[in-house]
């Protein structure tokens, strides 16, 4: 059988190759003094108008008289005139008509007396 060479062993390491001395760990700083919470904006102001949305598929024609004496045809929930009449007559026929081909109701104000403005009960 041959014989076994002796493994070697590793060599040590000089004297001078000692590890570095380990750096020093940096220096806390201190943490800056905390500011006074700031207070928040007051609602009211923060809040915008909310847009009014599209009259829906089932709103109502709505017949009033205004200021000027002229009658005027809007649907609920727009601000947008349809169409303004010299008397409240001729704003009931083409309200009828309208309401009609679409499949909405009409709602005729009141013009005089303590129910002035409300809706006018036929």
């Amino acid at each position: 059988m041959p014989a076994k060479k002796p493994a070697a062993k590793p060599a040590k390491k000089p004297a001078s190759a000692k590890k570095p001395a380990a750096k020093p760990a940096p220096a806390k700083k201190a943490a800056p003094a905390k500011k006074p919470a700031a207070k928040p904006a007051p609602k009211a102001a923060a809040k915008k108008p909310a847009p009014k949305a599209a009259p829906s598929a089932n709103a109502s024609y709505h017949l009033s008289k205004r200021e000027d004496g002229k009658w005027q045809l809007f649907i609920t929930g727009s601000d947008k005139v349809i169409k303004t009449f010299a008397t409240k007559a001729e704003g009931e026929a083409y309200a009828k008509e309208k309401a009609e081909s679409t499949g909405r109701a009409v709602l005729a104000h009141n013009s005089k007396g303590a129910n002035k403005g409300k809706i006018a009960k036929k």
